[in-house]
């Protein structure tokens, strides 16, 4: 053999026991996915060990043999044949889906944790040339992000910290500075921006534009005003701002992505990435990361288990760890979304 066979076009979902040995099939001929049974014999192929050392651990082993991270799924499914599988919205079942619509607080609520919230609707609180209100925090179901939108109209913005958390922009609308720590750096539109623990920052929009960022701490984390930006830059890190760059989108089935802020510029614990949907819903799914999705263009729509709520540029979708759940664009030309993940670096890896 030359290739391995494809045993099926979706990892395997394994809960791990502490101490205990797992060989994964590496050759897809095993008839017990995804582990070893022996069949590799005599093809060139050698069972992957993995000891595990964390008891209950939710792990992907890859199904379809062609991933890179042996032997965890890295999303390598998604651009094989069924890998990335759509759903039909106008099918018999879906049409029984209601439509919610109620919100409180700019926020609708869908199966388990999960909800959309507009932030034209939500709550805001105004503190000089200021205004942010609250989009994904604990007391609205978060495990671990905690998300607000700040609004810059003039003038230099106070300083904010979110203490020890690791803490990514995402410059939604504008432009302008931000300075972190002492350090400024030019922003601009779709900018994604890494804060470093301990780290403040303060955003100076251009003369005549208005800063819309959204900001994003993990783990939970509370917003605290400073009287000034703290002097103390993080120079082992010196690249602060990736911006959107066509040549670095990765494909995923009939969707793309480009990652923003990751581990290559010292966010080891959340990742920021910025993708685009086609006309399409993608078949229900769930990710083992909890995610906040930006929708920056086009309209859709959110499903989960037996709801569904209508989505448009500027909305907030938050989805807890293992929610069954399927975005859907409705715009011909499509939707454009930003998000930030955790645990994990992938966006690309679900299973079903």
């Amino acid at each position: 053999m030359t290739n391995p066979m494809i045993a099926q076009p979706k990892p395997c979902l394994v809960t791990l026991k502490a101490g205990r040995t797992y060989h994964w099939c590496s050759c897809g001929r095993s008839k017990k996915q995804p582990f070893c049974d022996g069949s590799h014999a005599g093809t060139g192929f050698e069972p992957v060990a993995h000891q595990a050392t964390v008891d209950g651990e939710d792990v992907l082993f890859c199904g379809c043999k062609h991933t890179k991270t042996a032997p965890f799924c890295d999303g390598a499914h998604t651009n094989l044949p069924g890998g990335s599988p759509l759903d039909d919205a106008f099918s018999a079942s879906n049409l029984r889906v209601p439509l919610i619509d109620e919100q409180i607080a700019g926020r609708t609520q869908l199966n388990g944790q999960c909800y959309v919230i507009s932030p034209n609707a939500a709550p805001w609180t105004e503190r000089g040339p200021v205004r942010f209100c609250s989009l994904v925090s604990g007391e609205l179901g978060a495990q671990y992000q905690t998300q607000v939108l700040i609004e810059a109209r003039a003038a230099m913005t106070e300083a904010a910290t979110f203490g020890n958390r690791h803490v990514i922009l995402f410059v939604g609308a504008g432009s302008g500075q931000v300075d972190i720590s002492g350090r400024t750096f030019p922003i601009k539109a779709t900018d994604g921006v890494y804060i470093r623990p301990f780290e403040g920052f303060a955003l100076r929009p251009d003369a005549g534009s208005a800063l819309r960022v959204f900001v994003l701490a993990c783990p939970l984390a509370q917003l605290t005003w400073l009287a000034r930006v703290p002097d103390n830059f993080d120079a082992q890190f010196e690249d602060r701002i990736v911006s959107v760059n066509a040549a670095e989108r990765t494909a995923m089935g009939p969707r793309y992505f480009q990652i923003l802020v990751d581990k290559k510029i010292g966010s080891t614990l959340i990742t920021q990435f910025i993708g685009h949907i086609p006309k399409s819903k993608a078949a229900p799914h769930r990710h083992l990361y909890e995610e906040a999705i930006i929708v920056l263009s086009g309209a859709g729509c959110m499903w989960t288990e037996d709801r569904k709520a209508n989505v448009r540029a500027g909305d907030v979708i938050f989805l807890p760890r293992k929610q069954i759940h399927s975005l859907q664009s409705t715009n011909d030309a499509g939707m454009d979304v930003v998000g930030v993940i955790y645990p994990g670096d992938n966006p690309s890896i679900n299973y079903y």
